[in-house]
């Protein structure tokens, strides 16, 4: 297993980053939320977690120990995938995804997309005592370059939603908040979806 790659940042999106360590580049999906952190650098340590199946070798990267720990606990209830999780990470941060757990807030974990209210208090049962004990992240965001539009849209096509929707979806976004950073575009994208 891998605890962390250290390297370049080759090429990066909402939803992947390209690390380029000793000559290899190593594809990462991540979470907007690791996004936030890792874009605008050029030297990066990313957090990994490998899920290793039949046909693909994955890694899953994360800005923080704390979102990874986050991941982990969300994968190891049943019925949530690695796709799941990461949809979910995307859409709350490590700490809101904590507090909703805690306070059994199954209306916050149901606004994530795929997660129904089965599912979301599977999560609560779960994690109500594993999320207490992470850390908190004390995350610090960055703002997104000019091309807000481009990476959104990317970014939900990558995620599963349908092209003509979610194009819609972050025009009327921008639209109402033009100031608005790709992490909150696709945010309040994944909300409406």
């Amino acid at each position: 297993m891998y605890e962390y790659i250290k390297g370049t940042i080759a090429e990066i999106s909402a939803t992947n980053v390209i690390v380029e360590a000793a000559g290899i580049g190593y594809f990462i999906h991540i979470s907007l939320n690791s996004y936030s952190v890792l874009n605008g650098k050029k030297e990066v340590k990313v957090f990994l977690h490998q899920i290793v199946r039949e046909d693909a070798h994955t890694l899953y990267g994360f800005a923080t120990t704390s979102e990874r720990e986050v991941f982990r606990s969300l994968i190891s209830v049943n019925g949530v995938g690695a796709s799941t999780a990461i949809m979910m990470l995307s859409s709350l941060t490590t700490d809101e995804l904590k507090a909703a757990v805690t306070t059994e807030n199954v209306n916050v974990l149901k606004a994530v997309k795929g997660i129904g209210a089965k599912t979301a208090q599977r999560i609560i049962i779960d994690l109500k005592d594993k999320l207490g004990k992470i850390p908190e992240s004390g995350q610090i965001l960055s703002v997104a370059d000019n091309t807000i539009q481009i990476e959104s849209l990317s970014a939900l096509v990558m995620l599963g939603f349908a092209k003509k929707d979610a194009e819609k979806i972050v025009s009327k976004i921008l639209q109402e908040q033009p100031e608005a950073n790709v992490e909150s575009v696709i945010k309040q994208a994944l909300k409406r979806l």
